[in-house]
């Protein structure tokens, strides 16, 4: 099974290769912004809303390949649907795709695998993976295109230069040299929810706040003052019944209540998990958040072994079917994500960190990490009986030949053991 990217960086910090200074802000995403005017920057990157890690997401969505749709209607029968109309004189034809089969899908891959970003369109962009890989993804969030809210390029002592999706050309990304500060590092901690759970990783409180320099605002619950504090000065911050109590590291503590980031109104805390994807922790489920740096940054030479999946399907009658794997139909990567939720957490695994999945008997799956964690998921076509079925093909053969894949419905599945 493939190492995790914390295991990777903790063998390297035994054999000397990680230094001291990449323990400051070696995680922070690092790059060269060309602009549409013939402008260029290098320096640290503040993507969008909330990614300034390599183990943060670039959301989007993507074109599923016409193979995987094809196979999906020979599986079940289909055909091509073919609709024809006449105007004035002239035979219009169109191939109409079924409605239970989306030709496009949520996607996402984390900034640590990317080499490079290439803007091609006012919503699309296309990435060359480290791997040599090319993708492209379309807009389907506030990462690419008008949804974009900013592209921050930090350089310290020098104003920040903050750029749109259109003035935008090209992105290189590298790891940060030796020695490069960053004005501030990316929040680090631990979460623990109502269940007792713990998810440790790059933090985004109220899905907006990432880096320690950002404010935490609220009022004093014992006197109504306002308050503004730099998460740079919290050792942690407990849910209570009408608010927070924040402990900071001097240990010094107080109750904030009122605004979004401390009450009912925060939109949730996302964990950015390196062993495992991303976890999103609603307020109604959350205990508390402890604060730390990391043990191992997830630097950006952790990352660039993408590869396509491969595995053991076991169906019902316990048949074994091994090869390439496109889950859902869909996902073909070990950069690609599982979506699903349990418990009210949301969780976004990525599938080089899934070892195994078995399909559970009334609903959802069994979901177990290469690290051995279990989460029982559902609320998701990748976990339930809405997926689309799981696609399999010899090592060797064509694979963009629909006739080459074999689709495992999830009827017939019973687990998959990832290689």
């Amino acid at each position: 099974m493939a190492q995790s990217p914390v295991s990777v960086l903790l063998a390297l910090c035994v054999l000397g290769f990680a230094s001291p200074l990449s323990a400051q802000d070696g995680d922070r995403i690092w790059g060269q912004v060309f602009t549409a005017s013939g402008e260029e920057h290098e320096r640290f990157i503040h993507w969008g809303r909330h990614e300034g890690s390599w183990v943060d997401v670039l959301d989007g969505r993507k074109d599923i390949p016409r193979e995987n749709y094809v196979a999906w209607l020979e599986a079940n029968d289909g055909e091509l649907a073919v609709r024809t109309i006449e105007l004035r004189g002239h035979r219009i034809s169109w191939e109409e795709e079924h409605p239970d089969f989306s030709l496009t899908a949520r996607s996402g891959i984390r900034f640590g695998h990317v080499a490079s970003l290439q803007v091609i369109g006012p919503d699309r962009a296309e990435l060359l993976l480290r791997s040599g890989q090319t993708v492209e993804l379309t807009a389907g969030g506030n990462d690419l295109g008008s949804g974009l809210r900013r592209l921050i390029v930090d350089t310290p002592g020098q104003p920040e230069v903050r750029l749109r999706w259109l003035e935008l050309e090209r992105v290189v990304f590298s790891a940060v040299p030796r020695g490069a500060r960053a004005t501030s590092h990316r929040l680090h901690g631990t979460v623990e929810d109502e269940l007792g759970r713990l998810f440790t990783g790059y933090v985004t409180w109220d899905l907006d706040e990432i880096f320690e320099s950002d404010l935490l605002e609220g009022e004093e619950a014992d006197g109504g003052e306002e308050r503004r504090i730099a998460f740079g000065e919290i050792a942690s911050i407990e849910r209570t019944r009408g608010g927070a109590q924040v402990a900071f590291k001097n240990g010094e503590a107080l109750e904030l209540t009122g605004g979004n980031d401390v009450d009912e109104d925060n939109r949730g805390i996302q964990i950015s998990d390196p062993a495992l994807g991303l976890v999103e922790v609603e307020w109604e489920q959350f205990r508390t958040l402890r604060l730390h740096q990391p043990s191992a940054p997830v630097t950006y030479d952790a990352f660039g072994g993408s590869h396509l999946l491969h595995g053991t399907v076991t169906t019902q009658d316990g048949a074994e079917i091994e090869g390439v794997i496109r889950w859902d139909a869909d996902e073909a990567g070990s950069w690609e994500f599982l979506d699903g939720r349990g418990d009210d957490v949301v969780f976004t695994i990525e599938m080089s960190q899934v070892g195994r999945i078995e399909r559970g008997e009334a609903s959802g799956a069994l979901v177990t990490l290469v690290d051995g964690r279990s989460f029982q998921l559902d609320e998701s076509n990748d976990v339930d009986w809405d997926n689309k079925g799981i696609m399999v093909a010899p090592e060797g053969a064509d694979h963009s030949d629909a006739s080459a894949w074999r689709l495992v419905s999830w009827d017939e599945f019973r687990e998959i053991r990832f290689r």
